[in-house]
């Protein structure tokens, strides 16, 4: 049985270093641009794979060089690559400008991820076979949805990461077990600036939530229990592109602990761990932490 599945976009990150990020219709210098392979479910799937979990990345890139690096990227991460289909056309990038206070601000470019729109045969097999399934909203709404009711259909676990931010049909949360969504986000989807207001009222939707607070930790709540409240480990952030609040590291690395049917406060301790450790090093992918890095295992 393939552990988990990742039902998401990849896309090649440019990222470009600055002192101080330009504001509308100014030109600043960089210092340094990279090329990094990453993208919202390639990114989990890689903090998955080296968190020791058994991932297989379900979606599409394209016919272009940064579609061979892409895959490449997840391949030696330990990444199930069969499902990640080669489409005609551009990959899916991400333009990311972070400032010395490790901040960062992203236009992403969807390109080949914009073509998965449905599950065939093989995808929903995967899902299926899968003991858990990790969904975000960076592919069209038609699949995410129809992942998260294949999974559960067959009885699978589902975890969504509400990234990038946008009204959630019923269709879909119905077949949500888990909702990590970051402070904003969960802000943003219920009108509630309060974490634990915000909590309350998602738990209307879904069983479980858990709200990444960034610095201050992040806050988990259910249907049959009290909130409570996990403090974040120490770290100063150098860059937070896909591993700050609601991180792809972090999301990753949860995934893992659950499969291997840690009790959530260990399984978020964990988590939050791995995502201090990503925050402390430049780049995205390049710089997810492997399981022997992360601590008690």
């Amino acid at each position: 049985m393939t552990a988990i599945a990742v039902l998401g976009s990849t896309h090649m990150n440019l990222v470009a270093y600055v002192a101080r990020a330009p504001g509308r219709g100014e030109t600043v210098t960089g210092r340094e641009l990279r090329t990094v392979p990453g993208g919202r479910g390639a990114d989990q799937a890689v903090a998955a794979a080296r968190a020791g979990g058994d991932v297989v990345m379900i979606g599409a890139v394209g016919t272009d060089e940064y579609g061979s690096l892409l895959r490449t990227n997840l391949e030696h991460a330990g990444v199930d690559t069969e499902l990640l289909h080669t489409v005609a056309g551009p990959s899916g990038t991400a333009h990311v400008v972070v400032d010395d206070e490790g901040s960062n601000t992203v236009v992403v470019i969807p390109g080949a991820n914009g073509t998965v729109t449905a599950l065939g045969p093989g995808e929903k097999a995967a899902v299926a076979a899968a003991g858990l399934l990790l969904l975000q909203r960076a592919l069209p709404l038609s699949v995410v949805t129809e992942g998260a009711r294949t999974a559960r259909d067959r009885g699978v676990r589902t975890i969504l990461t509400p990234s990038p931010v946008q009204a959630l049909p019923s269709g879909l949360l119905d077949a949500v077990d888990l909702l990590v969504p970051d402070e904003h986000e969960a802000a943003a989807l219920t009108g509630c600036v309060d974490p634990h207001g915000a909590a309350q009222i998602l738990l209307r939707q879904v069983p479980e939530v858990v709200i990444t607070l960034g610095r201050k930790g992040c806050l988990y709540a259910a249907r049959d229990g009290e909130p409570v409240l996990f403090p974040a480990p120490e770290s100063t952030a150098v860059d937070t592109t896909g591993a700050d609040v609601g991180g792809d590291t972090f999301v990753g690395t949860l995934a893992v602990a659950l499969v291997e049917g840690r009790a959530v406060p260990e399984a978020l301790a964990w988590a939050s761990a791995a995502a201090a450790l990503r925050v402390q090093r430049p780049g995205t992918s390049a710089s997810l932490p492997y399981r022997s890095g992360i601590g008690a295992a």
